[in-house]
Formats: C-alpha cells, sequence, structure tokens
C-alpha cells in the first residue's frame, strides 16, 4: 500500500501519485487502470477521494473514463493522420489537393444564409453582420475512421459576381478556386491555426474523448486585389490528426549597389 503523505488536498495527492504512475509508465498507454476498489487499497483513501482523483485526470486529459469498462490511461501516440495543406494547380487548370480529396462526406452538406461574426467579418475584411452564404460539411477519412468538420462563408457580393456560385454556392472548394481562377482571378492563399476546447455541438459531433482539444484551421482565398473571396474553417480533434506544411523561401529583389 502506497499512503499519501504530502500536503494538499487528499484527491489531488492521489491524482498526483496516479499520474506519476501513468508518467512513469507503469500505467501503460491503453491500458485499464485498478478498479476504484484497488486504488482505495493501495492508496488508504476512500472511494469518493478516488473518483474525485479519477475526474481530476479525465479533466486533464490523461485519462478516458468508458462507461461499464472502466477508466483508461490515454495514448499519447503520433496522430493517425497527417494532413497535408497545399493547393496545386494542373495544366489544364484545375485546383488539387495533396493525395487527392481524401475526406469522403459523411452526410449531404447543408447550405444556408447566415451573417459574419466579430471573427469572421474580420479575416473577410467585412464588417459584422454581413451577410453570407454559409456551406457546412461532415467530413469523414475512409482508412482512420477520423472525422472533420467544415465550414465556407462566401459573401452575397462575391458570390452574386460569379455566375456559377451565385446558382450554387455550396461547392468543394477545389471547383469554388476553379471558378474565381476562370472569372480572371489570380488566387493566393492565408491560412491560421490555433488549437482550443470544443463547443458541446462540436464534441458531440467529433466524436471528441474528454478534455480533448480541436484544432481549429482558417483560411482565406485571396483575389487578383488581396480581396478576401471566402473564408473556410476547418475543424477536427487534436488527438487524431495533425497539419503539414511544405514551406519555400521566397525570392526577394535584387539589393541595388549603393552609389
Amino acid at each position: 500500500m502506497s499512503e499519501i503523505q504530502r500536503p494538499g488536498a487528499l484527491y489531488q495527492q492521489v491524482a498526483a501519485a496516479i499520474r506519476a504512475a501513468i508518467l512513469s509508465g507503469e500505467f501503460a498507454p491503453e491500458s485499464l487502470l485498478p478498479s476504484e476498489a484497488q486504488l482505495m487499497a493501495r492508496y488508504g483513501v476512500s472511494r469518493p477521494t478516488v473518483r474525485n482523483a479519477i475526474a481530476a485526470l479525465r479533466a486533464e486529459g490523461l485519462i478516458d473514463v468508458r462507461h461499464g469498462k472502466g477508466s483508461f490511461v490515454r495514448s499519447s501516440g503520433h496522430p493517425v493522420l497527417t494532413v497535408e495543406r497545399r493547393i496545386s494547380r494542373t495544366a489544364e487548370g484545375t485546383f488539387v489537393m495533396p493525395g487527392g480529396d481524401i475526406w469522403q462526406e459523411a452526410e449531404e452538406p447543408s447550405t444556408y444564409r447566415t451573417h459574419t461574426s466579430r471573427d469572421t467579418g474580420w479575416l473577410l475584411q467585412l464588417g459584422e453582420e454581413e451577410a453570407v452564404f454559409g456551406c457546412d460539411r461532415l467530413l469523414t477519412d475512409p482508412s482512420t475512421g477520423t472525422r472533420a468538420m467544415h465550414r465556407m462563408l462566401i459573401p452575397f457580393e462575391v458570390a452574386e459576381a460569379v455566375p456559377a456560385l451565385a446558382k450554387e454556392p455550396c461547392q468543394r472548394p477545389t471547383e469554388v478556386y476553379r471558378h474565381f481562377a476562370e472569372d480572371g482571378h489570380k488566387l493566393t492563399w492565408t491560412e491560421t491555426v490555433r488549437a482550443r476546447m470544443p463547443l458541446p455541438d462540436e464534441r458531440t459531433t467529433l466524436q471528441l474523448p474528454d478534455a480533448t482539444p480541436i484544432l481549429h484551421v482558417s483560411r482565406v482565398t485571396h483575389g487578383t486585389d488581396d480581396r478576401p473571396l471566402i473564408l473556410e474553417e476547418l475543424r477536427f480533434g487534436a488527438d487524431r490528426a495533425e497539419l503539414a506544411y511544405r514551406i519555400t523561401a521566397d525570392k526577394q529583389p535584387a539589393r541595388r549597389p549603393r552609389a
């Protein structure tokens, strides 16, 4: 028995002891933790103390409680999916993603009319409450089962200027890029990535374990005059997928010799 003798709330002491056992490898990733009764005997504490300790470790993301099965040590291994964030254009003028489109649509896309928020308006260089078309997709990777939520926002003014988008704004991103290129735009893209905790609907839709953050990717497509045309948002569990970028060196203009 390893009785707790350190300062601090008793459940925190138990949580610290279990955490140390996990980090040392005594409790391996994906392994089942000892039962409540076994932990009570091991640390000489009551059942409520053990439950509070488990709850604290669950909130930290170290363990995953599976109803009817027990508490399991979360895996800290490499994500099962690497998503390359590159765009290429073929000789025929079509746009493609690396390795093709790995995602499959899990359900029919949803098209709707909405308005910009403070954040989406800032990315599109618009104010709040500006009218935009929205297109939501639930995507899955067939090889790993990874789920992703994709959203595209197209300002009304932008869509109305491109006949193919005015007729049907909810199309695959590569098709939307093609329509812009055919309309005379020379396209560029900017992308930002941030990690955050999911909202309840995101956690449910993406089927995330407890205490799992998501990666929120925001990609803005710019036209010839650098004007933002559309905003895409991609969200998925940070435990399932990672992003990969190809970085190249920009050519700088030659320096003029000093007089």
